[in-house]
């Protein structure tokens, strides 16, 4: 390459071993993106490594790269994993013929690709610009800027260093793990002045050693949000999953001042989930963090404010202003709430799984952990979609995957298609009828007791790694005194409240419960919280924009 002004310029890179297509691709990107951007196209694998690696010695930025998928001696997936060391900020897009879409789905999980495109992408300002133009936004908010990692020094079996790794990675905090047993690990601990007999240590992007921080000192730490900027808003969304940034997105852009309380990550379970397949707009699904990444960032673009590792302990009503209480005393009040809290999955009630908790028994998709699955047997407890996905996420890499269903069989409450998934799957075994009656081990998980309730024998089996995936509890005990629940906790709204003809008790309007209203004016419920909602990302994400439709009624006759 050449040495030019052009060198400055943040690069979009491209790699195709056809030249009619090469200069194709190139050209178009050009035509849009040139008088901006430096355009640099390869035409195989190695000879964009190389670039790439010249481009790094220069201190020059890469933004989005291109890879085709069938190339000669390294395809596109395999540069882009090798690419990835280089500039991990990168968009990634593989280009691929319809023949290779399996391909690119699998790449998504591979590689994290961001995008991929069918050729030919004719024409380009329909198929092409525009997801060159949202990588680009992505890319120019986040990874467009120096990275600071966070540094994790802990145990593989420590269930807190575990919980610490699950933190930051669903709240998107770039942060690199050491074991405490490997050289650079200790070397770490020799620096902090640390024993290592209380893990994690995390050394943040200025230097400061915590030792078994909490989340929230750790978010402040690490440049998340904690602190609400004012005291009074319009609207207060408690829940960052699908439902409370759905209402967000629609609550902010619709001139709402918003925050929204969270008081872990943002995506709840649905930011959990290694792969979304039956979501409008997604074809060939969408993973949890990249969905969630998505809506965060959309929501954050129209005005509203998130808070990271708050819990809500308390609903007061003051008048007119509705008031969250968190634990420390301090509260945000607001015109109007939305209760998007979510649900949990409900803890594994059995002999040994308590204590082991993080140390081989997980609850949700443990993705921080999941590389340590390769090559093993990975147990998998729950019979609905969310199982299901994970099931197909772990078989890509474990030698076996058990999916252990209390129920005769998987149809009654996993999606067709996804069921299809999974009995194909060459790696799955499903055994219905089967609970798990005991967890095994020491240190970490070493077996488990299973039994079969249908014809009452047991088994232990050798298991290092299960994944939980059952139930679904509310965590709405905060909310004792003020909202109604039904017998389960789930938030009684509208109809619920007025299965008799009449309004709820103490209920101070004339008119009904709006739908999503719960028993106090003001206040409302979306999503998985909600009683009797449907427990779907797209349900939860429609009831959190009909919420905000139904606050603006509620503050327009207020």
């Amino acid at each position: 390459m050449e040495e030019t002004a052009d060198a400055v310029r943040t690069v979009l890179l491209t790699v195709d071993d056809d030249p009619a297509v090469s200069r194709a691709v190139a050209r178009d990107l050009r035509r849009r993106y040139g008088e901006k951007y430096r355009v640099v196209r390869a035409e195989s694998g190695a000879a964009a490594l190389e670039a790439l690696r010249e481009l790094k010695l220069r201190g020059a930025a890469v933004a989005v790269i291109l890879a085709d998928y069938r190339m000669p001696q390294m395809n596109g997936v395999e540069f882009l994993e090798e690419a990835l060391d280089l500039f991990p900020g990168a968009r990634r897009v593989l280009l691929t013929a319809y023949a290779d879409t399996n391909a690119a789905i699998d790449a998504i999980n591979v590689v994290d690709l961001d995008h991929y495109l069918l050729k030919p992408w004719e024409p380009p300002e329909e198929k092409l610009y525009p997801v060159v133009d949202a990588l680009l936004e992505s890319w120019r908010e986040t990874a467009g800027r120096t990275v600071a990692i966070t540094k994790v020094v802990g145990h593989r079996w420590s269930a807190r260093s575990t919980q610490i790794r699950e933190f930051l990675a669903r709240n998107q905090v770039p942060y690199r793990w050491y074991s405490s047993e490997e050289p650079e690990g200790r070397r770490l601990l020799a620096a902090a002045g640390h024993n290592g007999l209380q893990l994690p240590l995390v050394v943040t992007p200025d230097g400061t050693a915590l030792v078994e921080p909490d989340e929230r000192d750790l978010a402040a730490r690490v440049g998340l949000s904690t602190t609400p900027a004012a005291d009074f808003y319009d609207l207060v969304i408690v829940g960052a999953g699908p439902a409370g940034l759905g209402a967000a997105v629609y609550g902010a852009s619709e001139g709402l001042r918003t925050v929204v309380v969270e008081r872990e990550a943002t995506g709840g379970q649905a930011g959990q989930s290694s792969r979304i397949e039956n979501y409008l707009g997604f074809p060939d699904g969408v993973s949890g963090v990249q969905l969630t990444d998505r809506a965060r960032r959309q929501a954050v673009k129209f005005g509203a404010e998130l808070l990271t590792a708050c819990k809500v302990t308390g609903l007061e009503v003051n008048g007119a202003a509705r008031t969250v209480r968190f634990p420390d005393g301090s509260a945000i009040s607001a015109h109007a709430v939305i209760l998007a809290t979510g649900v949990s999955y409900r803890q594994l009630d059995v002999p040994g799984a308590a204590g082991l908790t993080g140390r081989g028994v997980y609850y949700g998709s443990a993705l921080t952990e999941a590389s340590a699955c390769q090559g093993q047997d990975v147990y998998i407890v729950g019979g609905a979609n969310s199982a299901g996905q994970a099931a197909m996420f772990f078989a890509r890499t474990a030698r076996k995957v058990t999916l252990l269903v209390r129920g005769p069989q998987l149809a009654a409450s996993m999606s067709y298609y996804l069921l299809q998934r999974v009995e194909d799957a060459p790696t799955i075994t499903v055994r219905t009828d089967t609970v798990v009656e005991a967890a095994h081990g020491k240190e970490h998980l070493e077996g488990l007791t299973l039994r079969n309730h249908a014809t009452g024998e047991t088994a232990t089996v050798d298991a290092q790694w299960l994944y939980v995936f059952i139930g679904a509890a509310p965590l709405t005990d905060w909310l004792d005194g003020t909202v109604l629940r039904d017998p389960y906790g789930f938030v009684l709204t509208g109809p619920d409240l007025t299965a008799d003809g009449r309004p709820p008790a103490g209920w101070p309007l004339d008119r009904p419960p709006y739908h999503l209203e719960t028993n106090v004016p003001g206040v409302f419920a979306a999503g998985d919280v909600r009683s009797a909602s449907p427990k779907r990302v797209a349900s939860a994400v429609g009831e959190g924009a009909m919420a905000v439709m139904l606050v603006h009624r509620y503050l327009e006759q207020s």
